[in-house]
């Protein structure tokens, strides 16, 4: 069975054009590039506000392979379909059902590629809605190998009528990776902070995508006797951090 670097760079070329065609009409400013960790285990936490934008600009800026924690939806053709047109439709009306229907060959090849594929690159699966723990283990695995892995927070859209609608409120299980792989394994995994701004725009529509990446933080800042409150505070630190970093891309 190959590694995930081996089908990492089978594939590569593949990702490329298809962050190309993703990120049509966009243009990429990155502030605190210096930031990103080159080597050795590595998660990066960030927004996640423009669903598949979100990932194919990752993929373009981040200067090493990357394994994305994913909705298990993309694993299924018929569930990815079923996305991508509530995605066009909720952002296009109209015109993102027209789009649906002129799109769809090219979209069915797309899907049936993407789907039977994603898994080959290290992509985990996760539950939206159920058993999202059941993807602890596998980001676990990876990190131990040295891998840098991308846990997105939020939902993929705007979420409007929450306090920030482009920061939605960050889950437990970076936190909770971090802390098992330094009491259990003696890894000091890097966190790194990212905030994304612009890939909520629709797809196509020219505009421009701002990336602010923040310094690495750490789940030993914040290590105490009472397991629950180190993991709380670490969560309640990260999210806060992506917040500020969101605020000066918006100045």
């Amino acid at each position: 069975m190959k590694t995930f670097e081996e089908e990492y760079k089978r594939f590569e070329p593949v990702i490329k054009r298809l962050v190309n065609l993703s990120l049509l009409g966009k243009k990429i400013i990155v502030k605190g590039e210096e930031n990103f960790v080159r080597k050795g285990p590595n998660i990066i936490v960030g927004n996640h506000c423009g669903s598949f934008k979100d990932i194919a600009t990752l993929f373009k800026i981040v200067p090493r392979p990357i394994i994305f924690t994913a909705n298990k939806m993309l694993f299924n053709k018929d569930e990815f379909n079923f996305l991508i047109k509530k995605h066009l439709q909720r952002h296009l009306k109209n015109l993102g059902f027209f789009l649906n229907v002129v799109l769809y060959p090219l979209k069915s090849y797309l899907v049936n590629y993407i789907s039977t594929n994603i898994g080959k690159v290290g992509t985990v699966p996760v539950d939206m809605i159920q058993r999202r723990g059941t993807a602890l283990k596998p980001c676990q695995e990876h990190l131990k190998k040295g891998r840098a892995i991308v846990a997105l927070q939020g939902r993929g859209r705007v979420m409007k009528g929450e306090e920030n609608p482009y920061v939605s409120r960050f889950k437990r299980g970076t936190c909770i990776i971090s802390y098992n792989l330094y009491k259990e394994e003696g890894i000091k995994v890097p966190v790194t902070p990212l905030a994304l701004y612009g890939t909520q725009a629709p797809y196509i529509i020219p505009s421009v995508i701002k990336v602010n990446v923040g310094a690495p933080m750490y789940i030993t800042d914040y290590l105490s006797d009472n397991l629950s409150l180190a993991i709380n505070q670490f969560r309640e630190a990260l999210e806060k951090r992506v917040k500020t970093l969101f605020y000066e891309l918006i100045k």
